[in-house]
């Protein structure tokens, strides 16, 4: 017997959540995640802050859990996108327990800007269910990120 490994099950209304803190798979009911934690590091399952990810941590966010993911491709050069970073930092607030907010440093991770294709910064990608189902460029408000999430959810 083989273990379930997709973000959402079929068989149950159970899904898989990647921890934001410890980047542990969790399986829970999606519905619950805002009241879960996690079974590893005891952290709540959702976060109302972004979060730093590398590759491999990046990977498994969007492989593995049932969460949507919103990235900011990002550096700390680019004056842009240190605008949009508070921006981003309260639209995790908002949208808590509904969609992950990331944040990938693409000078220091320059391999993964690569892999995503990055052009120019701040880009913003959103991926659901392991693929990358849309992307904008350019710095944004609050609303108008919170906005364009749920739009693409």
């Amino acid at each position: 017997m083989t273990a379930d490994t997709s973000p959402t099950s079929s068989t149950s209304s159970t899904s898989l959540i990647v921890c934001p803190h410890c980047h542990t798979t969790n399986r829970l009911d999606i519905g619950d995640v805002a009241n879960a934690t996690c079974g590893r590091c005891q952290q709540p399952m959702h976060s109302s802050k972004p979060v730093a990810l590398d590759g491999a941590s990046l990977n498994k966010h969007i492989s593995r859990s049932a969460m949507p993911v919103l990235v900011d491709f990002w550096a700390p050069w680019c004056g842009p996108c240190r605008t949009m970073a508070p921006q981003f930092e309260a639209a995790a607030v908002d949208l808590a327990g509904e969609v992950l907010l990331a944040k990938v440093d693409t000078e220091a991770h320059q391999d993964v800007g690569a892999r995503f294709n990055i052009r120019s910064i701040p880009t913003l990608a959103l991926f659901k269910d392991g693929r990358e189902v849309a992307r904008t460029s350019g710095a944004m408000s609050r609303a108008d990120l919170v906005k364009w999430a749920r739009g693409q959810t």
